[in-house]
């Protein structure tokens, strides 16, 4: 069951790395890029799970904020782009 798991979540890392590469568009990439993100969130959890270990839930915390800060700069990277 957890090779299932594991397969599928594998497949949505490189359906999400194929649209950051190919993306035709800035935004398509933003949203590949934090796609990405909640995918590595959800594996460290799942490794959280298998091993018993909360200590990893911790680190899918900081992750987490991270990743939102990650977000939050590209979105104005982006925003002030179009400025010009």
């Amino acid at each position: 069951m957890i090779y299932l798991v594991f397969g599928l979540v594998g497949t949505g890392v490189l359906f999400s790395i194929l649209r950051l590469i190919k993306g035709p568009t800035l935004a398509d990439r933003a949203v590949a890029v934090d796609t990405l993100n909640i995918i590595v969130i959800g594996i460290i959890a799942l490794v959280a799970l298998i091993e018993k270990n909360s200590l990893f839930l911790d680190i899918a915390i900081v992750y987490a904020i991270l990743a939102f800060l990650e977000t939050v700069v590209f979105a104005r990277f982006v925003e002030g782009k179009h400025d010009s």
